[in-house]
């Protein structure tokens, strides 16, 4: 899902748009792009989840801010809502007081009314963390700021006072659906009364007003294993939010992007780089160091080496993050010319270079062009 897009440009709202404005733009693109009206159009069903990211920011005060002042890197180590694999079911679920209320409402904006379901799987959410390429090479533990919905500790999530209890609906006896006549056929919908739910809140939670659920900030530890690359997305089981009706917590998605380093360069596990070494190195030979991910490692230039030539020093790469070895390190020399140079230099290469025009000479090199 590309989440580089303008997320006030994919719902078609200004930037100046009101909470409602943005909420009604929203429900009318959810409504032309689900999957029942587009069956088999990956295309529509990409664009609905598109704008369900968009609604999960905007429609969020503190996410809007940090969008509106600094985009999408505003939201690097924020927590938002992860549509990229969640079911539609979910998703309606987590705006279901946009379309009605209750998750099981838009079946009903379809003509599919199904009443109530089993336990839903929470809320999946998604942080990006920015790391940079030595804490990747070596790993690290990072800290997370994460906010998040939990169930009430008042009412733990029932949404009633202390000392009530939500009331079975009389309309639907608990079902959380009723049947209406059209015609020859009988229909199943989602009731009016209790909104799916098969229940009542008469005596709402004074702490969550009746929602069951208390937006709660959080400390998480992320451990990033060592070679890992970047964009890599990490999964974190049941640190998303919790379910509402007794299901499995949701999962927290961590993508990790890695700065890119001044000096290597990155291909999987191996790296590349380049070494200068000077023009009596190259043509004699000698031992140089060559800066690594741990530190330093030797390597051997070979008498008569030219420039631009690449040496393999093994096992000097970045570690495999199935843990099955090291890549390697590429050098790859330059010969180093320079800029300045002592009288006493200039004259020992001015003697070098006669002696190499003389041996040139004898060799005949341009013979064979010129017919010399």
């Amino acid at each position: 899902m590309d989440d580089k897009q303008d997320y006030y440009e994919i719902l078609g709202v200004p930037r100046t748009a009101t909470a409602e404005e943005i909420r009604k733009a929203f429900r009318t693109l959810a409504l032309k792009y689900h999957p029942d009206r587009n069956p088999g159009n990956k295309e529509a069903e990409q664009t609905f989840k598109k704008i369900s990211q968009a609604y999960d920011v905007l429609s969020d005060d503190e996410k809007r801010k940090q969008y509106d002042r600094f985009g999408h890197d505003g939201l690097r180590g924020y927590a938002t809502r992860d549509f990229e694999g969640a079911s539609f079911e979910d998703i309606f679920q987590s705006f279901g007081d946009i379309f009605g209320g209750g998750e099981s409402s838009f079946g009903d904006i379809f003509g599919m009314g199904k009443g109530r379901r089993g336990p839903h799987k929470g809320t999946s959410l998604r942080v990006e963390v920015e790391i940079d390429f030595l804490e990747a090479a070596k790993g690290i533990e990072k800290k997370i700021d994460l906010w998040r919905e939990e169930l009430c500790t008042a009412c733990s999530g029932s949404g009633s006072a202390p000392g009530h209890e939500p009331e079975t609906c009389r309309t639907c006896g608990g079902r959380g659906a009723v049947m209406q006549n059209a015609g020859f056929f009988s229909v199943q919908r989602t009731c009016p009364t209790c909104e799916g739910r098969g229940k009542r809140i008469t005596h709402p939670c004074p702490t969550c007003k009746g929602r069951g659920t208390q937006r709660v900030k959080r400390e998480i530890t992320v451990k990033i294993p060592a070679g890992i690359e970047d964009s890599t997305r990490m999964r974190l089981s049941g640190q998303g939010e919790p379910s509402r009706d007794g299901g499995p917590a949701g999962d927290l998605y961590v993508d990790v992007y890695v700065h890119e380093h001044e000096f290597f360069k990155r291909d999987g596990a191996n790296l590349h780089c380049e070494a200068p070494i000077t023009f009596t190195q190259a043509a004699l030979g000698a031992e140089i160091e060559v800066p690594t991910v741990e530190g330093r490692a030797k390597l051997r230039i070979p008498r008569g080496t030219s420039p631009g030539q690449i040496f393999r020093i093994r096992g000097e790469g970045l570690p495999r993050v199935d843990g099955r070895g090291r890549g390697d390190l590429y050098v790859r020399v330059t010969i180093h010319v320079p800029s300045k140079l002592t009288k006493r230099q200039e004259e020992l290469l001015q003697e070098f270079g006669k002696l190499e025009q003389e041996n040139m000479s004898k060799k005949g090199f341009f013979d064979k062009w010129f017919g010399g």
